[in-house]
């Protein structure tokens, strides 16, 4: 099987993919391009996951899925949103990023929110394709678990009772947001197969 390219430098997110497509050979840009970057300038997933396959796909010459996921918070209309990495600043550090959120959040009783993640296939010379998952959850008012990265210790699945930081990488993998859209990627896949 061929590699399959995700343009993103963010090893979280590498491991995310490899966890969730299991024996296929996942690799990250950084392996074929140094410094690759795409100004991330959409004003939703969709646009900033399509800039960062279409760009890719190009400097290759072959098929690059890419990803733009992150956190909305329903009681602050969808914030952190897109700017979910790049929330308390360019630094992008995930531990200011939840400090900012909570504080936000201190006196808010509508805790609920959801992860996005739309994952952008893109194959030079066709249209670009888009497949997006989202998982529901609260947002809890102290970071509770070690495991994950970006806002998973603040983030609760209310079914299971515990953050996605409190889950393994293998728990994880089967409720994300990412394996959602990636289902979404493979029935696509497949069904490209069977015409």
């Amino acid at each position: 099987m061929e590699d399959i390219v995700i343009a993103t430098n963010n090893k979280g997110k590498i491991n995310d993919f490899k966890t969730i497509f299991k024996n296929d050979h996942v690799i990250g840009i950084s392996e074929l391009i140094q410094d690759f970057d795409v100004d991330e300038i959409g004003t939703t997933f969709e646009e900033n996951a399509r800039l960062k396959s279409e760009a890719a796909a190009q400097a290759l010459n072959k098929r690059v899925i890419a990803d733009d996921s992150g956190l909305e918070v329903f009681a602050l209309n969808g914030e952190p949103g897109v700017y979910s990495a790049r929330y308390a600043g360019l630094k992008k550090n995930d531990e200011d990023n939840i400090d900012k959120l909570l504080a936000k959040l201190e006196n808010e009783t509508n805790r609920r929110a959801q992860f996005v993640c739309v994952i952008s296939m893109s194959v030079p010379g066709e249209e670009t394709k888009t497949f997006r998952g989202t998982v529901s959850g609260e947002i809890t008012r102290q970071r509770q678990g070690s495991h994950g990265f970006g806002y998973d210790s603040v983030f609760l699945v209310p079914n299971i009772n515990k953050t996605m930081a409190e889950l393994s990488d293998s728990e994880k993998s089967e409720i994300s947001h990412r394996r959602k859209a990636i289902e979404c990627l493979n029935h696509y896949l497949a069904d490209e197969k069977h015409d």
